[in-house]
């Protein structure tokens, strides 16, 4: 997602033909009520007449009105709704932004009781990809990994793109056995990528390091560890995972 859709979602339209309708039921009620109180007032008392014009003139002169007012907040707060959602999202990957992934994780890693591990990414010899096919070809790649990575995890998991061609995962309440079997997917799924700028094969491949936590932490001390593994995971020749040994 990286724009605003115009079109209202069709639960929005739904709720807009129930608000009308309710809002209509209820200025024919006010204008019964008035009507019937007015005519007691300063006549005989109400005729079908003037019971018929009652219920009539609310939906007629009311029920557009109503109907365009309800159009117009809707597409407002969907409109908002958008806007809150892609200020979360990397305009180029929609994944999450450093900014959203890290404040998101520093919630979850501060919850008492609450384990998980996190994972960073990041893409090996990335920038000989810009250099042989440019940045729009780099882009692609990008994507297409972002997409691995999302593909690749449960739904109560977290991608984040942190920046250039690093990624991270939050696996909440997972342990480092299962978080290595994830890893080790990921990386093989990015491996399988065919990638193919201009028509040439250009294999994909990232090292992965991890950190996990069993008590509440810092985003920035578990990103610092998992970093670090990061590195020896580069060190070793790349394309591998490098996780803290389980107990």
């Amino acid at each position: 997602m990286t724009g605003l859709a115009t079109a209202l979602p069709k639960q929005a339209w739904l709720w807009i033909f129930r608000k009308t309708l309710m809002m209509m039921g209820i200025s024919v009620v006010v204008s019964v009520v008035a009507t019937i109180l007015l005519m007691a007032s300063f006549s005989r008392g109400v005729d079908m007449a003037g019971l018929a014009v009652a219920i009539v003139m609310p939906i007629i002169l009311g029920g557009p009105m109503i109907f365009t007012f309800s159009i117009g907040t809707e597409r407002m707060r969907h409109a908002n709704m958008q806007l809150a959602l892609l200020a979360t999202l990397d305009g180029l990957t929609g994944v999450l932004n450093r900014r959203a992934f890290a404040a998101t994780v520093e919630k979850l890693c501060s919850t008492p009781h609450r384990r998980g591990v996190l994972l960073v990414i990041d893409a090996d010899h990335f920038k000989s990809v810009n250099d042989r096919f440019g940045h729009d070809q780099g882009d692609e790649a990008l994507r297409n990994i972002a997409q691995a990575l999302s593909a690749g995890v449960s739904k109560s998991s977290l991608v984040g793109r942190l920046g250039g061609e690093e990624f991270g995962i939050y696996l909440p309440d997972m342990d480092l056995a299962g978080a290595e079997n994830v890893a080790d997917e990921v990386r093989r799924s990015i491996a399988a990528i065919h990638f193919l700028p201009e028509g040439i094969s250009c294999p994909l491949s990232v090292s992965i390091g991890g950190a996990s936590h069993e008590k509440p932490v810092a985003f920035r001390a578990i990103y610092r560890e998992a970093d670090q593994r990061l590195y020896s995971a580069k060190q070793r020749g790349r394309d591998c995972v490098a996780l803290p040994q389980a107990a």
